[in-house]
């Protein structure tokens, strides 16, 4: 409902009843809330800042922490990693080295001079390479020092390469696997 109305004379000195600020005074009230509002605003805006800061924070230091405790694992799986990867190739190098004269006389040399007290040794090799020995004359087929009995004998379980003495006090296991497996317990520990 709208209420037309229809002055005859302009007014003048028309004053508001009650209470009514006036014009005036209603911008300087405007202009305040204004200023309450923004003043509100910045503090709540700076508070909700301060704790998001906060927030990121404490997140940092969680990841900072996390990555402090990851770290010595990691370097311990790094470690076994590269110790395994190590004892791979060396496996690939000694399986692909040629079996020759000179490599079993070492092998059997290596597991002579690990006896000690006795005069009597069992020397079985794979049957090619006592045959490779015999072929070639080898030197190794014959006793170093006065009243040492060497006996050769072909043992096809004895890997190409590798040998097992026998003494009457043990065995000495010279194979190339046996080797493997103790530099590997010794790597990876």
């Amino acid at each position: 409902m709208t209420v037309h109305l229809e002055l005859q004379a302009p007014l003048r000195d028309l004053r508001l009843g009650g209470n009514a600020p006036a014009p005036v005074a209603w911008r300087g009230l405007v202009r305040e809330d204004y200023e309450r509002g923004y003043r509100d605003g910045q503090q709540a805006l700076r508070e909700q800042l301060a704790g998001e800061q906060l927030d990121l924070h404490e997140m940092q230091t969680g990841v900072i922490a996390a990555l402090w405790q990851a770290v010595p694992g990691v370097v311990r799986d790094t470690e076994q990693a590269l110790a395994a990867l190590a004892l791979e190739v060396a496996r690939k190098l000694v399986a692909d080295l040629p079996v020759t004269p000179e490599t079993i006389a070492s092998a059997v040399r290596e597991a002579i001079a690990q006896v000690e007290e006795s005069t009597e040794f069992h020397i079985h090799l794979h049957p090619e390479d006592l045959a490779l020995l015999r072929r070639v004359e080898s030197a190794i087929l014959q006793p170093a020092a006065p009243g040492v009995r060497f006996h050769f004998h072909a043992a096809p379980d004895i890997s190409r390469g590798g040998c097992l003495v026998k003494t009457r006090f043990g065995v000495i296991d010279a194979r190339r696997e046996t080797k493997f497996e103790l530099l590997k317990k010794i790597a990876l520990g």
